[in-house]
């Protein structure tokens, strides 16, 4: 039985809003260039100037590109974190902006990669101001309608795409997160 008095729209929202607000936005400010494609260990897969990458595959348009393979490696490359938020910008936000709340297309192959930390941030909020207004403009009743051909598991409710993607973003920007640390941490500085 469904308790009619839960918001789960809402409740959805806020599963990654409390993150984005409480923990994660503060977190990412002040991303400097040099941290955005610092690079722990050697042949990471990152996001480099056009016609620099040695990886099997280097998607976008621009003047940067995204490193990547097909079939991705075993073990896959660490990557860093241009490499992490341009995954987050694309593959978890964008194509899904796209596929279901009227977005631009998106893909990795035609995006256009952020150059600088600031402006890899500004594609964040954009992709991540366009996700939630289109969750929220589900209501209840689209949390249930079938995610369609675009995903694949069609037969899902969105209710599990939106909590998918919640979970994408936690995961995937905390490491960012901690990499902002080792970072700061192998320097022995202070923000």
């Amino acid at each position: 039985m469904t308790d009619r008095n839960v918001d789960w729209n809402r409740a959805l929202r806020e599963q990654w809003e409390f993150h984005w607000n409480s923990q994660l936005r503060r977190r990412l400010e002040g991303l400097t260039d040099e941290e955005y494609f610092w690079s722990p260990v050697p042949d990471a897969w990152s996001v480099r100037p056009r016609g620099t990458s040695t990886a099997p595959v280097q998607a976008g348009v621009g003047e940067f590109t995204i490193d990547h393979a097909l079939p991705e490696p075993v073990p896959p490359p660490f990557t860093t974190i241009a490499w992490r938020l341009g995954h987050v910008i694309v593959g978890v936000l964008a194509v899904r902006n796209a596929a279901h709340f009227g977005a631009p297309p998106a893909s990795y192959e035609t995006w256009e990669y952020a150059g600088t930390a600031a402006e890899a941030l500004h594609q964040l909020e954009t992709q991540l101001d366009v996700w939630l207004t289109g969750v929220r403009g589900l209501g209840e009743d689209g949390l249930a309608v079938p995610v369609g051909e675009k995903e694949p598991y069609p037969e899902a409710p969105m209710a599990d795409l939106v909590l998918h993607i919640h979970r994408e973003l936690i995961h995937h920007l905390s490491e960012v997160c901690l990499l902002r640390d080792l970072y700061l941490h192998s320097r022995g500085g202070t923000r």
